[in-house]
């Protein structure tokens, strides 16, 4: 995860294009696809920041590299959309079509996080920076100055841009191990 972009080096918007066609290529069940991204860029970038972490939190942020990220996509994840779907004639017969608290597991969130990480990857294929990163302060604010419906889930937001290649601080939690196979994988049972 990049957490430091260079300052005022724009992404291209038909390579952001690009990005987001192979995200959308990811698992979708009924293929509903019911995920969206509110992408901000210039002024909008700025306008994020100052909801998000006002001018007064700055001073103390481990990472001011990050607020030179030229764009910020905000992915969110439309249960609804999978109510709908799957009211359909064809896949009317799970019952999931009646509500989205009839669902075994929220894929709206599942298939939306799927998009996410494909696109994390593909700005790695392409050179770029990506850092995925929770909205931690004033997301009613945020929701409301974008316009976003209530009914849409905020996964996050997606910082992408090109690396700055002076910055070399590792994110806090990079001297955890990450867990080997044998830690993840069990074989025929818990």
């Amino acid at each position: 995860m990049t957490r430091s972009f260079v300052p005022d080096h724009p992404v291209d918007p038909a390579l952001l294009d690009s990005m987001v066609d192979l995200a959308s290529r990811s698992p979708s069940a009924g293929k509903t696809q019911g995920w969206h991204l509110v992408v901000l860029e210039g002024d909008d970038t700025r306008r994020f920041w100052d909801v998000t972490l006002p001018a007064e939190r700055r001073t103390s942020f481990a990472w001011p590299g990050l607020l030179s990220a030229p764009v910020i996509a905000l992915p969110l994840a439309d249960p609804q959309a999978y109510v709908e779907r799957y009211a359909e004639s064809d896949k009317a017969g799970t019952g999931w079509g009646v509500g989205a608290e009839v669902w075994p597991a929220p894929y709206w969130t599942i298939d939306s996080s799927m998009a996410v990480m494909t696109l994390l990857l593909a700005a790695e294929e392409v050179g770029l920076g990506a850092l995925f990163f929770a909205v931690s302060r004033n997301e009613a604010l945020l929701r409301e100055g974008l316009g976003i419906p209530d009914r849409l889930q905020l996964l996050g937001a997606i910082a992408l841009g090109w690396p700055d290649p002076e910055a070399t601080r590792a994110g806090r939690s990079a001297h955890r191990s990450r867990h080997g196979p044998e830690q993840i994988i069990h074989r025929g049972r818990w």
